[in-house]
């Protein structure tokens, strides 16, 4: 049965979605949603989602949303891929990464993100508001602090090897230089994600969502 994505491609959480199923070979369809022209609102998605968010999943008869809970469906689909790992202690770890993620890494970014692109580039909605991104900037830093001492030790998020919290955190950094996201002092979060941009689902789904493949972003 094909899964179906319903997502806006150039979302960095729609992003996420979309490579972890082309990484994992999976069987799935996009439903492109364009969110400037309000489809995300119809009834009919909102019967599917009813926050009228994406991404959202759809197998069969079985919907889900909320972006975290999408990859470790799609992870479970091939649990011999190591994405989600199978014992206790290693699922927790990290889902620790993916709720940290959503509270912190995520939030940060979102602001450049909007700020530095989405405000001035595709809503046309004026400068960037300096408060919103001096509040952006002390955010970030105290998470990018965090990222980074931790990839010093590890050469993925969670550990040794590439997991679903890789694809969480990794994905608002395609927009790093549009959005001027500072990540100068953090050699070791350019390292991971140069990694994670070489993989070749990682550049497929760049070229999905019409972004720049080759460089780094």
């Amino acid at each position: 049965m094909t899964i179906e994505i319903y997502a806006f491609p150039p979302s960095p959480r729609a992003f996420l979605a979309m490579a972890l199923a082309n990484h994992l070979g999976l069987d799935w369809t996009l439903r492109a949603l364009d969110l400037p022209k309000g489809e995300h609102k119809t009834a009919e998605f909102a019967a599917l989602n009813p926050n009228m968010r994406i991404p959202t999943l759809k197998e069969g008869d079985y919907v889900l949303w909320e972006s975290g809970a999408i990859l470790q469906y799609l992870a479970g689909k091939k649990p011999q891929s190591g994405l989600l790992p199978t014992d206790e202690t290693g699922r927790l770890n990290v889902t620790r990464w993916q709720f940290w993620d959503a509270c912190h890494w995520d939030q940060a970014c979102a602001i450049y993100l909007f700020e530095n692109f989405v405000k001035p580039v595709i809503v046309k909605g004026g400068e960037p508001d300096q408060a919103a991104l001096t509040r952006g900037a002390e955010l970030f830093h105290r998470a990018a602090k965090v990222l980074d001492g931790q990839l010093k030790r590890n050469k993925f998020v969670a550990g040794d090897r590439l997991t679903v919290a890789d694809f969480s955190i990794g994905a608002p950094l395609n927009y790093a230089q549009a959005a001027r996201i500072p990540l100068e002092d953090y050699p070791e979060i350019t390292r991971w994600y140069a990694a994670l941009r070489a993989l070749p689902a990682w550049q497929k789904t760049l070229a999905q969502c019409g972004l720049p493949t080759a460089a780094a972003a």
